[in-house]
């Protein structure tokens, strides 16, 4: 088919856990890198999120 060279690559939009690496560039990684980050982050929040519901929940039934 022609025109196929020029369209893009389309890079996934999240990273899979224990993918191949390889093909990757290292902008590619950086950017992963930082959606990790980000992600890691979000965890935590939720994470401290339900942990003060729980300690809330706790005080309150003692």
């Amino acid at each position: 088919m022609f025109g196929d060279e020029d369209k893009p690559i389309k890079k996934p939009a999240a990273h899979e856990i224990g993918g191949d690496l390889g093909s990757l560039s290292v902008e590619d990684l950086a950017e992963r890198i930082d959606l990790l980050r980000a992600e890691i982050l979000r965890l935590e929040a939720e994470k401290e999120r339900k942990s003060a519901g729980r300690r809330a929940a706790d005080s309150f039934f003692r």
